[in-house]
């Protein structure tokens, strides 16, 4: 412990810089483009030329201009006035790194999501004031419990189009409280907004003299970022191994716990152990330590077989390891998905072959209201418990004991349908496909 509390003191004293990465959710067209914009353009964070050159493209093309267009660079998506795939942006305050996820809003494009908010830490979650709740609004705060996102902030925007009426902002909030409420999801912040205006992004404004919480950027700074993470067990999915002068490099992302020269580490589920020789870095100073977030390699003080999908643990603290996991699942495939179906499940860098073997509590995501208790499928935009067979164990924890080894995604036919979270596991079944 001492030497943990060494290690983040180092960071505090400004070793390596804190980053947090946000996801920005919402149903289209409610404003979460040009909020990001803002964000980028108030924060000082826009790349020399930019906000110069996309001012010139509106001009030529007899647009007004706004600040979505600093993150829809690509044209076509300009063109169709939507946002069509997940983008990442990067701005800085004095207390820390953010890189904002920008997800997408539309049915379509809902399971780009999956992918792009699995790393979040935060989330904020928008809503237009004048169009209030709506059905995707939901579902995008369903999808965030999945993913196990507990900080999440909700922007009331475009306040500007209701006159910034309290009233409006009361009504909407307490619905949505209300409904997220049901989900044992409790936002830490709701702000009454206009991304396009200014207010209460970066600065406040008279025109919501009656609202005195936070801005947008103050309580992005005031969510916890990593820290936490390195409390837990140790947990490094490898992602491949390099072979370098002699050396065989072992590479992957610490996703939680600390990682130091001298330990000893287990590779499950192959069950090698080994202990840490070196960690190595890219363009970045050597350190004798790993913490959560950063992508490193190690090499051993001897030669293992590894192999990309084992997961680096302190060999008195692994994962579980098992073929038979029970879950949640939020669909979004357009085939339904089907007990006895099977289908691919990519669980960090792990990737293995599996089958339904029950599905039970179907829900409706957009109402919480049970579809059946017992089922055969589950359609499209419905969550479900479910327990799957695996065609050869993983490596994996509990969803509420390490998030980042607890939530996979669901693969059917090459195309990502859905995503889920392990509740429990029998890591005695051996069953094979």
């Amino acid at each position: 412990m001492a030497i943990q509390n060494l290690v983040i003191d180092g960071l505090k004293a400004g070793a390596r810089r804190e980053t947090m990465n946000i996801v920005i959710v919402g149903h289209v067209d409610h404003g979460k483009s040009t909020l990001v914009g803002r964000l980028f353009y108030d924060t000082g964070s826009i790349p020399d030329g930019k906000y110069e050159a996309v001012a010139r493209v509106c001009q030529d093309t007899g647009k007004p201009f706004e600040f979505a267009f600093l993150l829809d660079a690509l044209e076509e998506e300009r063109d169709q006035g939507v946002t069509i795939d997940t983008s990442r942006v990067f701005f800085s305050t004095d207390k820390r790194d953010y890189v904002i996820i920008d997800a997408p809003g539309h049915k379509e494009f809902l399971k780009n999501m999956v992918t792009g908010a699995a790393s979040a830490d935060a989330a904020l979650l928008l809503i237009d004031a004048e169009e209030g709740v709506q059905e995707q609004t939901r579902r995008h705060g369903h999808l965030l419990k999945l993913l196990g996102i507990r900080q999440v902030t909700v922007v009331i925007n475009k306040m500007d189009l209701v006159d910034y009426s309290r009233g409006v902002f009361e009504r909407v909030r307490s619905e949505y409280a209300e409904f997220l409420s049901r989900l044992d999801v409790m936002p830490t912040y709701f702000i009454p907004v206009s991304a396009r205006e200014g207010v209460n992004v970066a600065a406040r404004n008279g025109s919501t003299s009656w609202y005195d919480g936070p801005t947008v950027l103050e309580s992005l700074d005031m969510f916890e970022a990593t820290r936490l993470k390195q409390d837990k067990p140790l947990r490094m999915p490898v992602q491949d191994v390099y072979k370098f002068d002699k050396r065989r490099i072992i590479a992957g992302r610490v996703e939680s716990g600390i990682l130091r020269v001298g330990d000893r580490v287990l590779f499950s589920p192959s069950r090698h152990e080994g202990v840490v020789k070196s960690i190595e870095r890219w363009n970045s100073p050597l350190r004798d330590f790993a913490l959560p977030g950063e992508s490193i390699g190690l090499t051993l003080t001897e030669q293992l077989f590894i192999e990309r999908g084992d997961v680096v643990s302190h060999a008195d603290n692994p994962p579980n390891v098992g073929a038979t996991i029970a879950a949640n699942v939020f669909w979004l495939g357009n085939r339904h998905l089907r007990s006895g179906g099977k289908y691919v499940l990519k669980l960090a860098t792990q990737e293995v072959e599996c089958r339904v073997a029950a599905i039970t509590d179907v829900v409706d995501t957009a109402t919480l209201n049970a579809v059946g208790s017992e089922a055969v499928e589950v359609a499209k935009n419905e969550i479900a418990s479910v327990v799957i067979d695996l065609a050869k164990p993983i490596a994996f924890d509990r969803f509420t004991d390490i998030v980042e080894m607890g939530r996979f995604v669901i693969v059917d036919e090459y195309e990502l349908s859905g995503g889920g979270t392990i509740l429990w596991s029998d890591a005695a079944s051996n069953y094979v496909i």
